[in-house]
């Protein structure tokens, strides 16, 4: 393994600690600029999957590619509607039961150890696409701590506890970087799989629940995500 990929690993797992801080701790934001950094996280997800992660995998893993990158997106999208149904990225504002952020919890665990997979997998291919995948995963992952310690925290969690589950959601990420060094299934098809997960986060989880906002905003900080992925996709070259 590089160090790279453990250092990437690590440093996605303690954004997910600093969104639960801030949401323990008080720490004031504005709704707006949260959904803003969603919207234009979003952007920069669905380009990284469908512009670098989706051809990078048939690359590696051949003409079953495809099918992975399918089955990825439908193994979440179960997941997400079974396990985790109640979760949404952002904070929460009603009083839920333990049992559904426990729920929300397990259901994230397999979404933050692909994010894990997709940084090792990015990086097996290249520095450059593993610092791509490597940002877009950054840029979700303090609003997924602040989500998943909000959700604790209005199923009456006390604050350390809260932190603890945004933890081991970094944890699980860690974990993704550390598996595929040493699992051959995962180095042939974690960018095939992390494709359909990260493809999903960005156009199944993040937009739909941005669709609703008024004004130009949203869309213009999507467009704007994705132009960033262009931009940085086009320096990460020289």
């Amino acid at each position: 393994m590089t160090r790279a990929a453990l250092a990437y690993g690590v440093a996605a797992a303690a954004a997910n600690v600093a969104g639960a801080v801030a949401v323990a701790s008080r720490t004031t934001w504005t709704l707006r600029a949260l959904d803003a950094l969603l919207s234009f996280a979003a952007g920069f997800l669905i380009s990284v999957s469908v512009v670098d992660l989706f051809p990078d995998s048939i690359a590696v893993a051949g003409p079953i590619a495809p099918a992975v990158v399918l089955l990825a997106y439908l193994t979440v999208h179960l997941t997400q509607h079974t396990i985790g149904r109640h979760f949404h990225f952002g904070e929460e504002t009603h009083s839920v039961s333990e049992i559904v952020s426990i729920s929300a919890l397990v259901g994230l665990l397999m979404h933050t150890f692909v994010d894990g997979v997709a940084v090792a997998s990015g990086l097996l291919v290249s520095n450059r696409l593993g610092a791509l995948v490597f940002v877009a995963i950054l840029l979700h992952k303090f609003p997924e701590g602040l989500a998943i310690s909000s959700l604790f925290l209005a199923a009456g969690a006390k604050r350390g506890k809260a932190i603890l589950a945004a933890a081991a959601l970094g944890a699980m990420t860690i974990a993704g970087v550390l598996l595929t060094d040493q699992w051959n299934f995962l180095r042939v098809y974690g960018l095939a799989i992390s494709a359909g997960v990260t493809l999903y986060v960005g156009a199944s989880n993040l937009v739909p629940e941005l669709q609703d906002r008024p004004g130009p905003r949203i869309p213009l900080s999507f467009v704007a995500g994705c132009g960033l992925y262009f931009v940085a996709r086009s320096l990460a070259r020289v």
